[in-house]
């Protein structure tokens, strides 16, 4: 078995484990299995919390909730939100068309989903989940190697042209006193 499938078993695993994130990813899949994905902190706080021997309770963040509809206007996005909440109000759920936000963080248009995480700010949070017919799919365009290892690293595009939006990040976040076993790498 190749250390994707191992990742995506581990992954699975840990989200199975977490009743609360699991019915998150159930809540998106009735509402729609084929377009819509939770990403971001969710799955990443999940594994690091996982491996930390520490609890992660969802409903204390946002459920980042993410598709790609090039042809969707914003108010895709609120419909999306609000029906979701209705469902499951005990999530903060928060969609993104990742096709509007090439522009509002100043990169050219995104042809796709997985283009679109691969200008998220750090590898282990571009990592993006949903389940297709009771099985976790996965979007991870850097893979889960440094999510699992503990690796907090910048995408190439955070490294090259948003160093300092990564500091504020990092900054903010407080991960690496949260999580004290991360190990950041630059490159």
């Amino acid at each position: 078995m190749c250390n994707a499938e191992a990742d995506l078993r581990r992954l699975t695993a840990i989200l199975v484990a977490d009743p609360a994130r699991w019915r998150a990813l159930q809540t998106v899949s009735a509402l729609s299995p084929t377009t819509c994905w939770i990403g971001a902190g969710f799955v990443r706080n999940a594994v690091w919390a996982n491996l930390h021997g520490s609890p992660s309770p969802v409903e204390a963040a946002d459920v980042d909730v993410v598709h790609y509809s090039p042809e969707a206007a914003a108010a895709l996005d609120t419909a999306v939100e609000t029906s979701l909440t209705r469902q499951a109000p005990a999530y903060r759920w928060s969609v993104k068309n990742q096709a509007l936000m090439a522009a509002r963080n100043g990169d050219c248009p995104y042809c796709s989903l997985e283009e679109a995480l691969r200008h998220w700010p750090e590898t282990a949070t571009a990592v993006a989940v949903r389940l297709d017919h009771g099985k976790l799919s996965l979007c991870a365009p850097y893979g889960l190697e440094d999510l699992f290892d503990l690796v907090l690293r910048p995408t190439p595009d955070f490294r090259a042209t948003k160093a300092a939006p990564f500091e504020r990040r990092l900054n903010e976040k407080q991960w690496l006193t949260l999580w004290p076993r991360l190990r950041r790498r630059d490159a």
